[in-house]
């Protein structure tokens, strides 16, 4: 006798239930999800480049590695733009908070602390 996890229960009692593994609909989602995700990484890796070199020009230049004034205007800027895009605002203010923290983290390093 073997034991069977529910969901494969599911699918031998109910046959109108597709496999995850094989379902090409699912399957065609993913692939897009993980094209978008490998942009997102992209992207990212874009921006710490532009943001590293800000920091060492802010660094050679004396300026402070934080400027909560732009801060402020960016996250009101992305959060508008998160409502245009029917993407949930707090979600977009997290999401470019912990880019921004980590951004001024790396600005303190170039700095010397």
């Amino acid at each position: 006798m073997s034991i069977q996890s529910p969901q494969s229960q599911s699918r031998i009692q109910d046959p109108q239930v597709p496999d995850p593994q094989t379902d090409p609909v699912l399957s065609a989602y993913r692939k897009s999800i993980d094209n978008i995700d490998a942009a997102l990484i992209h992207m990212l890796a874009e921006r710490f480049r532009i943001t590293q070199a800000v920091g060492e020009y802010k660094a050679k230049t004396h300026l402070p590695p934080a400027d909560p004034g732009r801060e402020a205007r960016q996250i009101e800027r992305l959060r508008k733009l998160a409502v245009e895009a029917d993407l949930d605002p707090e979600f977009s203010e997290k999401f470019i908070r912990f880019v921004i923290d980590e951004v001024i983290r790396h600005h303190r390093i170039a700095r010397g602390g």
